[in-house]
């Protein structure tokens, strides 16, 4: 059997669909900012195909039916698809640190794990300051008396 007319109707949308989504349409070109910091856009993609045909017959002037015409068989048939392309976050990289910026406006906790390791060397050094501090006072206290 040869190729079938909706073989070739399947390959074109598939190789259409193939050149519109590659990896750099999920993760988008870097893009750098006058502060030397680089965004990344991120995406999702959702794509859908669908295809169909159907062999027809073909009646003659005296009434019978005709399976093929003289061009071979007879066809009709179509394909559809559809993409669409959504941005879901920013990777931020700027001064040794990575950051996620997500789009929704609820990301509340998705954006505390992105500070958690600020805070947490914040915290360090306010705990350090403090035992500093404390070693200062005992020092005085000792040269006072």
């Amino acid at each position: 059997m040869g190729d079938h007319p909706i073989e070739n109707i399947m390959s074109t949308a598939m190789e259409n669909i193939k050149g519109m989504v590659d990896v750099n349409t999920i993760v988008g070109d870097p893009v750098e900012t006058k502060d030397g910091s680089v965004i990344i856009p991120v995406s999702k993609v959702n794509f859908g195909f669908a295809a169909g045909g159907a062999e027809y017959l073909l009646k003659e002037n005296d009434g019978e039916e005709k399976k093929e015409s003289s061009k071979g068989t007879n066809f009709g048939g179509g394909s559809g698809a559809g993409v669409m392309l959504q941005p879901i976050a920013f990777l931020v990289v700027s001064e040794g640190q990575v950051r996620l910026l997500p789009v929704n406006n609820n990301a509340v906790v998705e954006r505390l794990v992105n500070l958690a390791p600020e805070l947490l060397d914040h915290l360090k050094g306010l705990s350090k300051q403090n035992d500093k501090n404390k070693k200062e006072d005992k020092t005085n206290v000792e040269i006072s008396v």
